[in-house]
């Protein structure tokens, strides 16, 4: 069949939804490559001054198809600033004064808005800036539409995980926010895909084990617990792979018997999974295919550059007869259900962050009703409001007004619409990705800029898939697939979640979404490495390759469900994230002994006269709760060094 052809079949020339690009160029012009050409502009009809495309009745990003996440518009500008293309020496003052100016309106900078407001009462002035065209950073929103029922999905941060182990700063702005975690229990409904008997799945596709096939069993699991022995006959490896592979689940063997439980932990903590694999465990190369892209979701790198003492901790096999000593450190998934998520997954935390701190932006008064809330976009920046939030604007300079030691004021530069703004504040907290500061702040010393660039961010992509209905899944008795050779590597229904008005398509024969997880790396190399080579990736990968995996992926998956990619999907948004989520340390590649203020995210924010630092990169852990409680920290910086 020619590539015509398999397209055809495919479906790459049917209507869906995109408006990734020319409905959405008043949203996408935020991009130094469209706005620094007027002509392209009056093509389109985009007026040119005042630049402001909020203020557009249409405008409404969380509804955008095709590329979102990191979309186009919103990384040029740092690109031209990181490769020094531009100074922007001619930029215009806006006359504009704060008490605060926070660059980065992810959960981290709203979170430290809504604290600084906090201390300094409700008449402070506050600005946050941010590059891309809707707040809340990773906690990205996405909206479908099904005839008239609204479909909404995660295209970032997931959900407010194990919130027992929260500071009390970071439950605690959950509780001023009207969140009770405790109710997740019941808008989550954790015993639906028991109750039609669906379970997961693993696809073994062609390119990488020689044949397309579905394994779809009871007991098979991603993390590769459980396999039976009828599990494992089904998988197309050696036979040889198959027996190490049932006794790599079942068996209780010490793999490293000459050592003490204290020693078995310092070498596998410096022993890849892989390598524990073949080396101790002595298994079947086939075997480790199997599990190579298993660890894709926690740590966005495979086996191969993750520690088979992080595997052990996540419950992977191998380690029954080990005898490792009782790990003191918390394991969350393990400590509460992962059920405390919002149908947009922490979209919602930021909306309502949004809804405290500009009056009018968002409508109601409850985490319920927050959910189907549609945003007030042209009210976010509203002159008479003390908290204002500016979209489509990044920064590109961040300096004190005089000697840093002796400042009063910071001055901030900003692109928005192609031309560069200067404003000045009392304070300003970057709440941006850590690595872009050294840029934004030459002034800053070099041991503090080296640290900050230390954290090279995870990239991921999480596509939303809309479907016409769900009855494949039913037919197949699935509700989640690992794919370990795939393009995705995790191919789910989305959380079955109702809360408020909204209600999670809980009949096969209603359109749902589906959630796909890439996280694009290169075997082989560190972690690090092979972050920046999935950056590489993901910047350089067209909307319509994306289109033509989903599709491809989806149909050799499901087709013994009946599923028909050409047919059945009706819908696809792909947030993809070079620069995704914080950068966590690896201990397979980094000092085992270094000291808390040795680490580059405590060297790197620490805080800089008038200027402090936020972001969960500051605390090198990528959860909302580290976002939150680096927000607060870095308050607390600026009111405890004024009072």
């Amino acid at each position: 069949m020619s590539g015509k052809d398999q397209d055809r079949e495919l479906g790459m020339g049917r209507e869906i939804t995109r408006r990734d690009f020319l409905n959405g160029i008043g949203i996408a012009v935020g991009s130094s490559l469209v706005a620094a050409n007027p002509t392209w502009l009056e093509a389109f009809g985009v007026p040119q001054s005042p630049f402001a495309p909020e203020k557009d009745p249409s405008y409404y990003p969380p509804a955008k198809t095709g590329l979102r996440g990191s979309h186009d518009g919103s990384w040029e500008v740092a690109h031209d600033l990181r490769d020094g293309n531009r100074a922007w020496a001619d930029s215009a003052d806006d006359g504009e004064s704060y008490d605060l100016i926070v660059v980065g309106a992810g959960i981290s900078g709203l979170a430290a808005a809504y604290f600084y407001r906090k201390f300094a009462g409700k008449q402070c002035r506050i600005l946050l800036l941010d590059n891309h065209d809707d707040f809340g950073g990773h906690a990205k929103r996405n909206e479908f539409q099904a005839g008239k029922r609204l479909l909404i999905g995660y295209g970032g941060s997931q959900s407010i995980e194990a919130p027992g182990n929260y500071s009390k700063e970071s439950i605690g702005l959950l509780k001023e926010l009207g969140i009770d975690v405790h109710r997740f229990y019941k808008y989550y409904d954790q015993k639906l895909f028991d109750s039609m008997r669906l379970k997961e799945a693993v696809f073994f596709d062609k390119e990488t084990f020689g044949t397309d096939r579905l394994v779809p069993q009871k007991g098979l699991h991603y993390f590769g617990l459980n396999f039976t022995l009828e599990n494992v006959s089904q998988i197309p490896i050696a036979e040889a792979a198959r027996r190490d592979l049932f006794r790599l689940q079942h068996a209780s063997v010490d793999y490293m018997p000459d050592l003490t439980a204290d020693q078995k932990k310092s070498k596998l903590i410096k022993t890849s999974y892989k390598d524990f694999l073949l080396q101790y465990v002595k298994v079947h190369p086939h075997v480790v295919k199997v599990f190579q892209s298993s660890t894709h979701d926690l740590f966005a790198v495979g086996i191969d550059a993750v520690s088979a003492y992080d595997c052990a901790r996540e419950g992977f096999a191998g380690f029954k007869g080990m005898h490792l000593p009782k790990s003191d450190e918390p394991n969350a998934e393990l400590d509460e259900p992962y059920i405390f998520h919002f149908p947009d997954g922490n979209a919602s935390l930021a909306r309502i962050l949004v809804r405290s701190l500009v009056p009018g932006a968002l409508p109601g008064h409850s985490m319920e009703d927050i959910v189907t809330a549609r945003a007030n976009y042209a009210g976010l920046d509203d002159a008479s409001s003390p908290v204002r939030i500016r979209l489509n604007s990044t920064a590109v300079k961040v300096k004190h007004v005089g000697d840093p030691a002796n400042a009063k004021e910071v001055e901030v530069t900003y692109v928005r619409g192609g031309k560069a703004h200067r404003i000045r504040g009392a304070n300003c907290i970057l709440a941006c990705y850590n690595m872009v500061i050294p840029y934004l702040c030459p002034e800053m010393a070099d041991q503090q800029k080296e640290a900050l660039a230390y954290c090279v961010k995870l990239p991921l992509v999480y596509t939303n898939v809309q479907i016409g209905n769900w009855k494949a899944f039913q037919k197949l008795g699935i509700s989640a697939i690992y794919a370990p050779g795939a393009y995705f590597s995790n191919v789910t229904l989305d959380f079955p979640v109702s809360m408020g008005g909204y209600h999670y398509p809980n009949s096969p024969t209603e359109s749902c979404l589906l959630h796909l997880l890439r996280t694009p790396c290169e075997p082989g190399l560190n972690c690090k490495d092979q972050y920046r080579a999935g950056r590489f990736e993901l910047v350089s990968t067209k909307f319509e390759t994306f289109e033509r995996q989903v599709r491809d992926q989806l149909g050799r998956t499901l087709s013994a469900g009946g599923f028909d990619p050409a047919r059945d999907i009706q819908a696809i948004t792909v947030n993809r994230w070079p620069h995704g989520y914080a950068y966590e340390y690896n201990a397979l590649f980094e000092p085992l002994d270094r000291l808390e203020s040795e680490r580059p995210c405590v060297i790197g924010r620490q805080p800089f006269g008038r200027i402090k630092i936020a972001n969960s990169d500051a605390d090198g852990h990528a959860y909302t709760n580290t976002a939150i409680d680096q927000g607060y920290r870095a308050v607390r910086e600026i009111v405890g060094a004024s009072s």
